[in-house]
C-alpha cells in the first residue's frame, strides 16, 4: 500500500529531515509514527501526500510512484489520501455542511452526489445535527470532526492524520482516536503522526518510531518509549 525506500530528504543548506528511511505499511493498517520535535515525522507525512519531493528515495502508494508524480496528478492522488490537520483548517466562512461539500464542489462532484455523501459523512463523525454550525459555533473536537468528514468525502484508502489532537484535551483526544479507529475498521488505512505518548499507548498497534531522520524502532505492537 505504502513503500519508502531509501528515502532521503535535505533542506538547504544542510538540514537532514530524513536519511534512508525505508519501511511499507500493508493496506488496512492502523500505524502511528512518532518521535520528538526535529525527528522528521511531519517531512515523512509530506512527502505521503506529495507537499514535498524527496531528495533521493522512491515513495510508492498503490501503483503510484510519486516520487515522479506530475503537478497534475497530485489532486488525483489526494483524493485517495485524506489527510487531516492539527489546526483544522476549515474556512470560517463556511458552515459544517459547506466545508465538507466544497472539497467535492473542487473535485467537480454534481450537486446529486455532494448531497447525498456530505450528510453521510456528517453522520459517520457523530455531527448529522451539526451541518449548519459554523467552525466559531463548534468545539475544538467538532472542528476536527468536520475536517476528518472532509477529509471521508472521496472514500479515501488512506487516512493520514498529523497531530490530529495536537489542539485538543485529552478527553476528546481520545474521542477523536476512537473515530480514527471506527474508520480503521471500514478497511482504511490510517498513518497517525502524533507526539501524543498517550494516544499511542492506549492503541496497542504498530508503531514506527523516528529518531534524527532515521527510523529507530518498528513494532507490530508497540509503545511510545522517546
Amino acid at each position: 500500500m505504502i513503500t519508502f525506500e531509501n528515502i532521503s530528504k535535505v533542506y538547504r543548506p544542510d538540514i537532514h529531515a530524513l536519511s534512508g528511511v525505508s519501511l511499507h505499511i500493508r493496506p488496512g493498517e492502523f500505524v502511528s509514527v512518532v518521535g520528538a520535535s526535529g525527528s522528521g515525522k511531519s517531512t515523512l507525512a509530506k512527502l505521503l501526500f506529495a507537499e514535498e519531493r524527496p531528495t533521493s528515495g522512491t515513495v510508492k502508494v498503490g501503483d503510484w510512484d510519486i516520487t515522479k508524480i506530475h503537478h497534475s496528478e497530485v489532486p488525483h492522488l489526494r483524493r485517495q489520501i485524506g489527510v487531516v490537520f492539527q489546526d483544522f483548517k476549515l474556512l470560517p466562512q463556511m458552515t459544517a455542511y459547506e466545508n465538507v461539500a466544497f472539497a467535492l464542489q473542487v473535485a467537480g462532484a454534481p450537486g446529486s452526489r455532494i448531497r447525498e455523501v456530505v450528510p453521510q459523512v456528517m453522520k459517520i463523525v457523530g455531527l448529522g445535527e451539526k451541518l449548519n454550525r459554523f467552525p466559531r459555533q463548534l468545539s475544538g473536537g467538532e472542528q476536527q470532526r468536520v475536517s476528518i468528514a472532509r477529509a471521508l468525502v472521496h472514500r479515501p484508502k488512506i487516512m493520514l492524520a498529523d497531530e490530529p489532537t495536537g489542539n485538543l484535551d485529552a478527553v476528546t483526544a481520545q474521542e477523536i482516536l476512537s473515530l480514527l479507529k471506527k474508520i480503521n475498521e471500514f478497511g482504511t488505512t490510517v498513518v497517525l503522526v502524533t507526539h501524543d505518548r498517550d494516544i499511542v499507548n492506549a492503541l496497542h498497534r504498530r508503531v514506527i518510531t523516528l529518531q534524527d531522520g532515521r527510523i529507530a524502532g518498528d513494532a507490530e505492537h508497540g509503545k511510545y518509549h522517546i
